[in-house]
């Protein structure tokens, strides 16, 4: 609830409102990017859904901080990551502001930053944390290529 002016009309008209399910949540987001064509995808709160839980995509989404000391030495190898498989059409390696916008799914829970997770096309309700491996392009590539639903194959496997 977010009223200029507040008194018992308008938390009656609330209420009245939210009992009814004609009230949609307040999600905090930064503004939508015009030009989200680089590699890496940039997810705000008002993408989420369009992005990381599109079905015809796998994804990739680290939730990161801009203060936090590990999310800036993850920047270059994650920008790398995203350049690495930026010609897979069924794969997006994205990113998220974690404290300026709202993960509005449960099943995305960020208690520390970096936190990534890689949520299949066909699972989105049941995402994969990275966890206990390097941060390095070798071990993200390797998680990814485990998770995959659909690559296509690189010049180095034929």
């Amino acid at each position: 609830m977010e009223p200029e002016e507040f008194d018992s009309d308008v938390l009656r008209q609330f209420v009245v409102a939210f009992k009814k399910g004609k009230l949609k949540p307040i999600v905090k987001s930064q503004p939508v990017p015009k030009n989200n064509k680089g590699p890496v995808k940039v997810v705000v709160g008002k993408t989420f859904d369009a992005i990381v839980m599109d079905p015809k995509n796998d994804v990739l989404i680290e939730f990161y901080a801009p203060w936090c000391g590990h999310c800036k030495k993850l920047e270059p190898v994650y920008a790398e990551l995203g350049k690495k498989y930026r010609n897979e059409k069924n794969l997006v390696i994205a990113k998220m502001d974690a404290t300026a916008n709202d993960v509005m799914n449960d099943r995305y829970k960020v208690e520390g930053f970096p936190t990534i997770y890689f949520a299949p096309r066909d699972k989105k309700n049941n995402p994969i944390k990275f966890e206990g491996g390097d941060r390095d392009l070798e071990h993200l590539s390797k998680f990814i290529e485990e998770h995959a639903t659909k690559l296509s194959r690189t010049k180095e496997e034929l």
